[in-house]
């Protein structure tokens, strides 16, 4: 069942409610792929009620035309949900989540500020603010997040840690393509040229895992249609820059392959 207002959203979550059956939410902005699905099947396992929420969120993109070609496919999203089991898709509009211009936000700079804060300005406080609606809205008891947005999902669990949401954050696992591509919305947007190379990012965050950073960097120098942004080894709770040595460390990346932006990660543990 599709659900376009938040009033008749939470009227349906009551009952479940009041009769005691755990809430799980996973957040998406759509375009549905493998990936999601992982995360549906998690809450699908762990929880009685499931809820989707398909939202193209636009105070967490800082170039309008990124947010304009961002895929829209909700038939198609809510046959995969349907047939994941879901309880509810909500999908709002825009003017449902957001009837008035914002004046209040939820920020974590000391999180967002590294990676890909410079690169893309106000991107995770509008991430931050979002999920804390949607948390509001729906009150899950527990959310699900892909680890292949290792920032976004650092960025979620210190803001609920500082504003005691009663939420328990469940990390999932990145789904690969067999080539070892990390399966992205964004990855229908590659050319069939531009895709062959894209499994590059993950071939690099193996090297840098092996021989380092800069031996990775020299690889993904190799291939010129690649446009590196930034491969950095970092802490995985707080984001920050750390040496090599240090265990556990999360090895995160992002490029541009021709008009794409794609980011991926690996978790080196201790």
């Amino acid at each position: 069942m599709i659900i376009t207002s938040i009033d008749a959203l939470r009227r349906r979550l009551l009952l479940s409610r009041m009769r005691g059956r755990t809430i799980g939410l996973v957040p998406t902005m759509g375009a549905l792929h493998e990936g999601h699905l992982s995360l549906i099947a998690k809450a699908r396992a762990e929880c009685k009620v499931v809820v989707v929420s398909i939202f193209v969120n636009p105070i967490q993109f800082n170039q309008p035309e990124d947010f304009a070609h961002y895929p829209r496919t909700l038939e198609s999203d809510a046959r995969q949900c349907s047939e994941a089991g879901v309880d509810a898709i909500f999908a709002p509009s825009a003017e449902e989540m957001y009837p008035a211009p914002l004046a209040t936000f939820v920020d974590v700079p000391s999180l967002g500020e590294h990676l890909c804060g410079p690169h893309r300005p106000g991107h995770f406080r509008g991430v931050a603010t979002v999920v804390m609606k949607l948390f509001q809205i729906v009150q899950p008891d527990f959310a699900y997040f892909g680890e292949k947005d290792a920032q976004q999902l650092a960025v979620i669990r210190r803001m609920v840690r500082d504003l005691n949401v009663p939420v328990e954050i469940v990390p999932v696992q990145t789904v690969r393509e067999p080539d070892g591509l990390a399966l992205s919305s964004r990855n229908r947007r590659l050319t069939a040229e531009e895709r062959k190379i894209a499994p590059m990012l993950y071939r690099a965050l193996g090297i840098a895992a092996e021989e380092g950073a800069e031996k990775a960097v020299e690889f993904l120098r190799s291939e010129p249609r690649i446009r590196l942004e930034y491969l950095e080894v970092v802490d995985p709770v707080d984001m920050q820059p750390v040496s090599g040595e240090e265990r556990p460390s999360v090895i995160a990346i992002a490029a541009w392959i021709g008009n794409v932006r794609l980011i991926d990660n690996l978790l080196v543990p201790a």
